[in-house]
This record gives C-alpha cells, structure tokens and sequence, in this order.
C-alpha cells in the first residue's frame, strides 16, 4: 500500500479524487456547509483569538527581545539534565502550558529560528511543549463538558504530567546530540529593540492568530460534511469491529475519529456514557490535538528545517499517556461528580460565566509572565560590578 501511494500519478488521482468528492459535497449540501462556518467563525471571535493572541505577542517579544536568555541563565540546571534542552527552551515549555495550542510550537519554532537552540534541541521540545491551555481545560471542557471544576482540574494536571513525561522519553532522541551551552548559542543571537520588535509581534501574532482561524474553519466544514456524508459513521463502524482491546462502539468510535481530526468537536460529542471511558477520551483528545492543530504546527514549520515526525510522535505518546493517567484517577473522582449533566447546561457554562472567567484567567497569566520574565530579565543585571580599589601609598 505504501508502495502505491509513492507513486506520483496515483497520488495525484487520489488527491484530485477526494476534490472532487469535496466539491460535490458542497454543492449538495451548502447550507449546512454555511451553517459550520457560521459556527467556526462564533468559535474563533469569542474563544480562539481572544485566549490565542495575548500569548502569542507575548512569546514574540520573550524571544525577540532576549527575555529568553535570561530565563535559560537561571533553569539552565534543570532544563538540561533533564530534557537535554538549553534553559532557553524553558520558555517554549512555560508558554505552551498556559497559551494553550499552538503557542508552544510556535515559540520552539521561533527559538530554533533565532539561534537559541540546536536543530536537535528544538525537536526535542516539539514533541512536549505544544500542550492545551488553562482555558480551554478548566473552562470548556471541565465545567461545560462534565459541568464541574475538579474535572477540569484532573484533566489539567495529567495533561502536563504526561507531556513531562513525553519530554523525559525524548531526552534519547539523538543520544549523541547534548544540550548546547546557553553561551555558546547566545553568541549566535542579536537581541532587537522594543521598538522594532513590538509591531512585528503584534502583526506575525494577528496573521498567526488568522492561520489557525482558517484552519478551524475549514476542518468545521470538513467534519459537518464526512458526518451528513455517512463516511464518519463508516469509518467508525470498521473501528468498531477492531477486536479487543481496540474494540470500541461505534458511538465511541465516531467520537474518537471527531476527536482525532478536531479537538473541539471532539470534546463537545463527551455527552453521555461512563464518567471513566469520557474523561480518559477526553485526556486522549487533549493530547492528541487533532489533524487541525497539527496542520497549524505544519503551518508555522514552513522551511525551517525541522521535522513534522518527531512532534507527532509526541503528540500520540502525549495523548496515550493522558488517557492512562486519567483512567487511573477518573474512578476516585467519581463520587464527586455528577454525571447526569444536561446538555443544555453544558451549553450555558460553555457561553457563559464559567468560559469567560477562564478566558479571563488566561489574559491574566499572560500578562504575569510577561512581569516575571522582566523580573528575571532585570535579575541578572543587578549585580555590582565592583572596581578594585586603588591603594594608596604614602611616599
């Protein structure tokens, strides 16, 4: 089959194939196809730019300005014993934690293409630091998926614990390669002014910030069109007959395959079923990042050099081990909630307070770590260079 799909002309017949089936899908069905759009749209103007775009000028400025360097000075001594990375890349991991996809690739990405990092260092970090935000967790998927705060709490916390845990088994990529000296790649760099890196954060950030947008457009159209098709529920009937311990029901099936190709849609179709099988999907899903989030990655690649198949690798052991570390906690949060959650209930904390006080946390964390690595900028600069005092002699 691989063998196949190598060769040129079949490749592009299939491709033109697909087209062409894509073309005859909007034609018979167009209002449905404008009706996803409508909803991408609603979903990117209040969720996805405003959580996105504070930390991506954020991350611009962090790199461009230097503020890296400083924090590599300082966790240098972690970073490097052990994910074998510069501390420099500390800002990548720290940004990915909080901004939510794909903000922490984005970083890894611009770190490499300043010279802050190895090749090496910077697949290293591809495959860990892309990681789902505080308020897309805790919000939309804590308190309007399952409609309580400690889920989202759980989902978190073995969210980042895996994506450690990803970045400790990526410490052997490349054995050969160690981590580069803070020093030595500091040579490499040549900090811009304020001045001139403040508008290119602010416009790379919005045309980023369109990027994604697109992206999620068009995997909203993609998804509403393999579902009225039939295709999804195709695909998720031959998963389903996958024997065990791969066998799902097609319910769960065609929520794994939403999931896996879109993450939001994903989590949102985590309506009914055990509390356990939910939530550990859910932790998949959040790992995973879907087809749609990789593309952006993709996307910010461009000619960089680096390689697509490591960040993906990344990205299914990420999704594994969430789903593990979950299954194993889901069942000592069951007492404490409540899984006849209605739907419309779910719909009402996802519009409502509950989403808009987690977009408002994440504003917040941006805006605090943008002061503390001005802190650690100012940090390093405070120490008195002391002049050697000139004796005096009494002639």
């Amino acid at each position: 089959m691989g063998r196949l799909l190598a060769r040129p002309r079949l490749r592009t017949a299939l491709v033109g194939l697909g087209l062409l089936c894509a073309a005859l899908a909007l034609v018979i069905w167009p209002a449905q196809s404008a009706d996803a759009v409508r909803e991408g749209m609603a979903l990117c103007a209040n969720v996805v730019v405003p959580a996105l775009f504070p930390f991506f000028v954020l991350a611009s400025l962090v790199v461009e300005l230097g503020l890296s360097r400083c924090l590599g000075r300082l966790l240098h001594p972690i970073m490097a014993p052990l994910f074998r990375v510069n501390g420099s890349c500390a800002a990548a991991l720290a940004l990915g934690f909080v901004g939510g996809y794909p903000v922490g690739a984005r970083t890894a990405i611009q770190l490499y293409q300043q010279g802050q990092c190895s090749k090496t260092e910077a697949q290293r970090l591809l495959a860990f630091c892309n990681n789902s935000g505080p308020a897309f967790i805790l919000g939309a998927v804590g308190a309007g998926v399952f409609g309580s705060g400690k889920a989202g709490i759980a989902l978190y916390l073995c969210h980042m614990a895996a994506s450690l845990l990803v970045g400790l088994l990526f410490r052997f990529y490349r054995p050969g390669d160690g981590p580069s000296s803070p020093r030595r790649m500091g040579e490499r760099f040549q900090a811009v002014s304020f001045s001139a890196a403040f508008p290119r954060a602010v416009t790379g950030s919005m045309a980023s910030s369109l990027n994604i947008c697109a992206f999620i457009l068009c995997f909203s159209v993609v998804v509403r069109l393999l579902t009225l098709s039939g295709l999804l529920d195709g695909a998720a009937g031959l998963l389903s007959a996958l024997p065990p311990p791969l066998h799902l029901s097609p319910e769960w099936s065609r929520r794994l395959l939403v999931g896996a190709l879109e993450l939001s849609s994903g989590v949102y179709s985590l309506t009914g079923g055990s509390l356990t099988g939910r939530l550990s999907m859910a932790a998949f899903m959040l790992g995973w990042a879907g087809v749609s989030v990789h593309l952006q990655v993709l996307a910010f690649l461009g000619d960089s050099g680096l390689s697509m198949r490591t960040y993906l690798t990344g990205k299914l052991l990420h999704g594994g081990l969430s789903a593990l570390l979950m299954g194993a906690l889901a069942p000592r949060l069951a007492p404490a909630l409540s899984v006849s959650t209605c739907l419309a209930q779910q719909t009402e904390a996802i519009a409502g307070q509950e989403a808009l006080r987690a977009l408002a946390l994440s504003a917040a964390a941006a805006w605090g770590l943008w002061l503390c690595f001005l802190a650690l900028a100012a940090f390093p600069g405070k120490k008195a260079v002391e002049k050697p005092k000139r004796l005096r002699y009494n002639r």
